[in-house]
């Protein structure tokens, strides 16, 4: 008999009891640690709260970014528009400018022979946010995000596939991380 477990019957054979033994363990590891945790004051990250419920996006709003960032506002509610409001519409609380969403790719390996080894790809994204009046909640910032990745003419087509993806990744971190700048935002 263990001390966390509940008793294992002699007449299982030893596979059987080490099993029953492992899983009592398994499961007090579980209680305790989840007990540890919650007294250290750790909780899951939450959906943001933000200062405002309407914004509108201004200049680059088809851009890769400027769209994933507009659902994702969408997503936590957010009132997102991309022009200004109509005569019967209620002004937006915030505007939110995007500068510049940019994707880069520059060769920065070489065989000795001038064949590309490998790349890096970036992700330039440089926003704003102001209230309609002109007074900047978030002064001018400019995220850039950068990964390499390594190149062969063999697989000229995986490779494309792969740089995709982790475009696709790098505009997802960047998004999250402008959500949490705006969240930030506590008064207007």
């Amino acid at each position: 008999m263990t001390l966390f477990s509940a008793p294992v019957s002699r007449d299982l054979p030893v596979d059987a009891r080490r099993r029953a033994v492992w899983t009592g363990l398994v499961g007090t590891g579980v209680l305790l640690a989840s007990g540890g945790l919650s007294g250290c004051g750790f909780a899951l990250r939450q959906a943001p709260s933000f200062a405002f419920s309407s914004l509108r996006v201004s200049n680059q709003i088809s851009t890769p970014v400027s769209r994933a960032l507009q659902r994702e506002l969408a997503t936590a509610g957010i009132q997102v528009m991309n022009t200004a409001a109509a005569a019967g519409q209620s002004p937006v609380q915030v505007v939110l400018e995007v500068l510049l969403d940019q994707r880069e790719r520059a060769v920065v390996g070489q065989t000795a022979s001038g064949q590309v080894r490998e790349l890096q790809l970036r992700t330039r994204f440089r926003f704003r946010l102001s209230t309609p009046s002109g007074k900047y909640l978030i002064d001018e910032t400019e995220m850039l995000l950068e990964r390499d990745i390594s190149f062969t003419e063999t697989g000229v087509l995986a490779k494309a596939a792969e740089e995709q993806l982790m475009f696709n990744d790098m505009q997802n971190d960047i998004v999250q991380q402008v959500m949490r700048r705006l969240a930030a935002v506590k008064s207007l």
